[in-house]
């Protein structure tokens, strides 16, 4: 029997719409808008959370204010192989994700790239390095601040203010469920687990002892909750267009 593949984080950019919906929510999540030209903001991922939430980490291009700044709970410098600041991770601002709202970004090199994209994209291809080089830290410190925002508030106030409520946005999605009252059939879990299945080249079994339906299950419904906001705000954009 094969092992599944190692582990490793990738890029992506996030559905604008989904983000917007969170930030309505909570003013800290990050912006996406294009009107900012933010659109293209990378995220590492997937991190999973307790075991049970898929998280994404936003990244930001290295500033001078980053070189005064010290690695905390909430944030890390990205470095490269001598030693430079060449980007940082803003855990304070990891938000909720699902399948549905993630696109993987493609840093491929390309012969059709500028100069400019050539650049950008060995830039990520940088920081991605990094960040799989140290990606059990990175899941560490993420379930940590997690933790401790969402259990022990209290010990941290100033950390806490820097932070995204992820319970509130978390929540975002749960009520959309409840209200909806969406379900998942057992059709749409198999679905799914033949999915993983194809993915990682692992029989159905192996991946239903690695990921019981009690894990899968949530994550189900909050992939068919977000699309259901997302839906929902194309209605609303085209209806305002009108």
């Amino acid at each position: 029997m094969r092992s599944m593949k190692k582990r490793r984080l990738h890029l992506y950019t996030l559905d604008v719409k989904y983000v917007r919906d969170l930030a309505n929510a909570d003013n800290r999540v990050m912006s996406v808008s294009p009107q900012q030209h933010k659109e293209n903001r990378p995220f590492v991922g997937i991190i999973i959370i307790m075991k049970q939430h898929n998280y994404c980490i936003p990244m930001t291009s290295p500033k001078p204010k980053h070189n005064k700044m010290k690695n905390d709970l909430d944030f890390s410098k990205i470095l490269d192989s001598n030693n430079c600041l060449i980007g940082a991770l803003n855990f304070n601002n990891m938000i909720p994700v699902s399948n549905d709202v993630i696109q993987k970004l493609d840093i491929r090199p390309s012969s059709s790239d500028t100069p400019k994209e050539r650049e950008y994209k060995e830039l990520l291809n940088n920081q991605l390095d990094w960040c799989n080089d140290n990606i059990d830290n990175i899941i560490k410190k993420a379930n940590k601040l997690y933790r401790l925002i969402t259990q022990s508030p209290e010990k941290s106030i100033n950390l806490t203010r820097r932070c995204c409520d992820f319970k509130k946005l978390e929540a975002v999605l749960d009520e959309i469920i409840r209200v909806e009252n969406i379900t998942v059939s057992d059709e749409e879990m198999d679905e799914q687990y033949e999915l993983i299945s194809q993915k990682y080249g692992q029989p159905v079994d192996v991946v239903k002892q690695v990921l019981p339906k009690a894990q899968l299950k949530p994550d189900l419904l909050r992939m068919k909750a977000s699309q259901l906001i997302i839906d929902a705000a194309e209605i609303i954009m085209e209806e305002s267009g009108k």
